[in-house]
Formats: structure tokens, C-alpha cells, sequence
């Protein structure tokens, strides 16, 4: 018969400490075991993170749980067991423990040229998509357009940011607000002239087919978690631009300028757009402000920013099994969506007063893969092609993509330093370094990353150095148990968090989200957005509505109710 266990009542005293009940028997490093399985049948995010947080027990002798479909090996340091009624199975597969190996901590490189052979034909492929998918970026059955269809007199369009591989523009009409990303395809366009070779112009690369896929499918398979970007449309625009385009990328580009008279420009100008030359065009819906334009007025948007991406992250990790690898300041937005509510001295918790929502943006260096298939190919970046990312220390987010390799190849929390990320496809603990690999503690690092953020910002622009001691003592007092655990420069001594999933529950059980407000929180957005781009063989009144509208609602379609 089906083994039982008994739900945590959650926030009932105990006589352990939180840590002591989050932590039991856990060994002091992230360790590296197999996935705990996955229903075959229907999988819902809603109801698996549901049952994650309510099903959490800590056992004195370590339970592992059945493996996943997927055939490689993952590293998943791991903080609870949690244990599913609805499951049969005898079948214990025991811990798998990191060998006794160590590497050099000291500034050189973790593997030698010849300790390791660089596959030349190594590249990043997509999982098998739904039957109903096109992988072909230029497919037939996109729309085909041109800037005038895009940007037309009477819209306004503003350019934003500049992302991994793309050009970000915000568009507004009479039918809404959306955001495009404006990725180049492989296609001509004019030669620079000297003013512009003498500007420092460097054209960023047009991204090949297979990277602009398997951004696309990650995107897909979140768009329905809360907290994920919301998927309008995509499309082909070929042509020349507008008048209006070019103006708002020259806008963009000496505000720029005006921040850092260093900063080159990566984007050609749409000046230099031929009637040949082509982009994908992904369309989004409006995330709001990205987090690091915007000014936190009080601790409740603290709390809120914070276990709002971890709830997030946690569900996609159930969901995809993802990692976002990517998940600094700028890919992070905040919109307000309700007016703010007093935390009154009768108020349980602390989630879910300022307000707030968030939107995590940018799937361009993530990791995720499609639990429906059997042994599916995980759609991931091959990070291991941009070694600039771990040797660069212009920022601080450089120091996570550090934290991450260094974590892939030693399996524990020691940064190897920037000058030890030169060998491509080095060799760690388990044989040269992949990015396919499923690394849920990577989420871990990039929400210490926002944590710091959080506090290092708090009390808006002005206040940029403000010395953490400064922080509402409340808050500081209530987290300082949560940092211990997630602080990547912890002693080796403590334990640490081995996913989203673990530090949501780690919430829970101090009390400062209840079990109803996570379930209350997974309402998904049923009603998707209409793409508010209309082109001209559309019409204004009788165009047809249907190609107008989100995939996720044309009848018939893979998202079809």
C-alpha cells in the first residue's frame, strides 16, 4: 500500500529551531542526486508546487526519491525530501555523494589544455517541441512584416534596453501597450562608414536559428506560470526602417552615452537597414519598470519583490525543471497592480502588501527542458561559448556567473576566481563542464544576488551607499536566519538552500507566507493579451482578428482550451 505522511501544520511552534527543521541531516555543501520524479500524465504547476509545500517532511536518514525521465545526470543539492501519497513505489535510490576530488582554489585555470579535449562540434539543441511547433524561425506560417506595420504614424515607440542578442522597444497604440524584442536574423544590411568605424561601432552578431528556438520554447512553456513573461506573438519584419525607429535608437543611444561616454554601441543603426535585412520579432506584454530603475518606498516591497521571483522560480523549476542563469537587476520588472496595504499589528506574515507584482524577462542563457516527452534534450545555452561572462569583473553580477561555473565544476560553494574561467569545457567532478545539466542551486545564487540588491538599494537612488545597518530593523532581524542559509560566502559549516523551491518553503515555515496566499497566488492569466500590432492588409475594421491575436487562443492551436 501507498506510504503515508502527515502535512506540516505550518506555523505551529516547534521545539527546533526553523534551520534545525529545514536543515536535518543535511550535509554542509549542495550534493549532487537525481531528480525526484515528475507525474507523466498532466502537469500542473499549480498543483505540484501546491503539493511541494504541503508535503514537506525532514527525515532523520536521508530519502531519496525515484528519478526523472530525463537520462542525465543532474545537480540538485537538495534540503527537504518531499514525499507524494499519490505515488507507489518501493524503489530507493540512495544519495550520490561528491567524490573526494578537489580542485585548486587558487587563480588558475581548473583544467589544462591538455587534460581536456574541446569538442569543436559541441552546440546547444532544442528539446523535442510540441507536433503543432515550428522551430523555423522564419516559418511560413509567421506573419511577415515591415517597420511601417510596425511603428506606423500615431504609435508611439520608444527603445528600452538592449538584451542578450536583442534590441527591446516599447509600443504604444490605441489597442494597448506591448514590448518587442527585436532580434537580428541572418540577413545584409549597409557597411559602416567611417563615422561610424570611427565611432567605435561594433556590430553585435546575428543570432543563428538554433539560439533564437530555444529561447522561444523556454519562453512558451513559462508563459503560463505567474511571474513569467506574458507571450503575445511572434513575427518576421523585413525592411527598411521608419523615420521614427531610427529616432528613438539615437535617443537611446546618447542617453547611453550620457551614463558611459566608454560604452560602445552594439546594435547597427536602423539607418543601415536594406530592404532584405530581417528580424524576429517576439511580442511581450508591458512587464512595467525593470528593477533597477525602479525606487523601493518601503520594506512591504522588499518582502514582496523578493519571494515573488522565488515563488516563480520555484514553480519553474517544477514546471521545466529551469534555470535562468541570467536573472540580474535589468531582467527583473516591477509594476504596481493594486494600491498598497497597512501591515496592521493583527497582520500574519509579511507577503503581499505593497502591491507588487513582478516579471522575469530574458530566457537567453537559461536551462529548461519538456517534462511531457521521455527523455527529452534539455534546451540550454552553452555558456562555456561566452567565457567573457566568468573572467569579466566590470560588474557585479559578474561574480554570480562565477559562482555558477565554479559550482557546476566543483559541486560546492567555492568561487574559483576570474582568472581560473579560461579553459572551455573544463574538467570538474564529473567530467568536462556542461550546461545541460539541471543546477537548481543557480536560482539559489541569483535570489542572494537580489537579496543584496534589495537591501543595497533600499531608500531609492539617493541613497546607494546607505550601510546595511540602516535597513528597517524588523525586516533585518526577521531575514538574518534566511541570509545565513542563502549567503554564497558562508562558512562551509552551514548548510545552504539547494533550489527556489527550498527557500519558498523555508518562508512558509517561519511563518511569512501562508500556504493560502501560494495558492492564491498561482491564478494564471486565462484571458491572454492581443498583439497590438495590425498591418496594413489587416485593415483597421475588417482585417481578420485571428491573426491579430495570442497562438495560445486561435482555436485549434497547441495552447487551445
Amino acid at each position: 500500500m501507498p506510504r503515508t505522511t502527515t502535512a506540516r501544520k505550518y506555523g505551529k511552534p516547534s521545539k527546533r529551531s526553523r534551520a534545525e527543521r529545514m536543515f536535518a541531516e543535511l550535509p554542509q555543501s549542495p550534493v549532487r542526486k537525481p531528480p525526484a520524479s515528475v507525474s507523466a500524465t498532466s502537469h500542473d504547476p499549480i498543483r505540484d508546487v501546491t503539493e511541494l509545500f504541503s508535503a514537506v517532511r525532514i527525515d532523520e536518514e536521508p530519502v531519496a526519491a525515484s528519478p526523472r525521465r530525463s537520462s542525465r545526470k543532474s545537480i540538485r543539492p537538495a534540503c527537504v525530501v518531499v514525499e507524494d501519497d499519490s505515488r507507489e513505489s518501493s524503489t530507493d535510490i540512495k544519495r550520490i555523494e561528491p567524490r573526494n576530488e578537489t580542485l585548486d582554489d587558487g587563480p588558475v585555470d581548473v583544467a589544462s589544455e591538455d587534460s581536456v579535449k574541446r569538442d569543436e562540434n559541441k552546440t546547444t539543441e532544442s528539446s523535442p517541441a510540441p507536433d503543432n511547433f515550428s522551430g523555423n524561425v522564419e516559418d511560413t506560417s509567421l506573419r511577415i512584416l515591415t517597420w511601417d506595420d510596425v511603428c506606423p504614424p500615431g504609435d508611439r515607440v520608444v527603445k528600452i534596453a538592449e538584451a542578450s542578442y536583442a534590441e527591446v522597444y516599447r509600443v504604444t497604440n490605441e489597442r494597448g501597450t506591448s514590448i518587442i524584442k527585436v532580434i537580428r536574423l541572418d540577413s545584409p544590411i549597409k557597411a559602416q562608414t567611417k563615422q561610424q568605424i570611427k565611432a567605435g561601432l561594433v556590430d553585435e552578431d546575428p543570432r543563428c536559428e538554433d539560439d533564437v528556438n530555444g529561447e522561444l520554447q523556454i519562453s512558451e512553456w513559462l508563459a503560463d506560470i505567474p511571474g513569467f513573461v506574458v507571450y503575445k506573438e511572434k513575427y518576421v519584419v523585413q525592411g527598411k526602417a521608419t523615420k521614427q525607429l531610427l529616432e528613438t535608437h539615437q535617443i537611446f543611444q546618447r542617453r547611453m552615452k550620457r551614463q558611459d561616454p566608454g560604452r560602445a554601441q552594439f546594435y547597427p543603426s536602423p539607418s543601415r537597414y536594406l530592404d532584405e535585412t530581417k528580424f524576429l520579432v517576439v511580442e511581450l506584454g508591458d512587464a512595467g519598470t525593470a528593477l533597477e530603475d525602479w525606487e523601493l518606498a518601503d520594506e512591504r516591497e522588499l518582502w514582496d519583490i523578493f519571494f515573488l521571483e522565488a515563488i516563480a522560480l520555484a514553480r519553474a523549476e517544477e514546471t521545466a525543471m529551469f534555470e535562468h542563469r541570467d536573472l540580474h537587476e535589468g531582467n527583473l520588472c516591477v509594476k504596481r497592480v493594486r494600491p498598497a496595504r497597512e501591515r496592521t499589528a493583527s497582520s500574519t506574515g509579511f507577503f503581499g502588501f505593497s502591491g507588487l507584482d513582478i516579471t522575469i524577462l530574458d530566457y537567453g542563457l537559461s536551462r529548461a527542458e519538456d517534462l511531457s516527452v521521455d527523455y527529452a534534450k534539455p534546451v540550454a545555452f552553452d555558456l562555456e561559448r561566452e567565457l567573457g561572462l566568468f573572467t569579466s569583473t566590470h560588474a557585479s553580477q559578474c561574480t554570480v556567473y562565477r559562482r555558477m561555473r565554479s559550482f557546476l565544476l566543483r559541486g560546492d560553494r567555492k568561487c574559483i576566481p576570474a582568472e581560473g574561467h579560461r579553459t572551455p569545457y573544463a574538467w570538474g567532478i564529473d567530467g568536462p563542464l556542461s550546461w545541460e545539466v539541471y543546477a537548481p542551486y543557480t536560482n539559489v545564487l541569483w535570489l542572494a544576488y537580489l537579496y543584496e540588491h534589495l537591501l543595497d538599494s533600499f531608500g531609492g537612488s539617493s541613497n546607494k551607499n546607505k550601510k546595511k545597518d540602516t535597513i528597517p530593523t524588523e525586516f533585518q532581524e526577521e531575514t538574518t536566519e534566511l541570509w545565513k542559509h542563502l549567503n554564497p560566502e558562508a562558512d562551509e559549516s552551514v548548510p545552504c538552500f539547494g533550489s527556489a523551491a527550498d527557500i519558498v518553503c523555508f518562508a512558509v515555515e517561519s511563518g511569512w507566507i501562508s500556504a493560502e496566499q501560494l495558492h492564491g497566488a498561482s491564478a494564471s492569466m486565462l484571458d491572454r493579451e492581443d498583439s497590438i500590432i495590425v498591418s496594413r492588409e489587416d485593415g483597421d475594421g475588417d482585417g481578420d482578428a485571428s491573426l491579430r491575436r495570442s497562438p495560445r487562443r486561435r482555436k485549434g492551436g497547441p495552447w487551445a482550451a
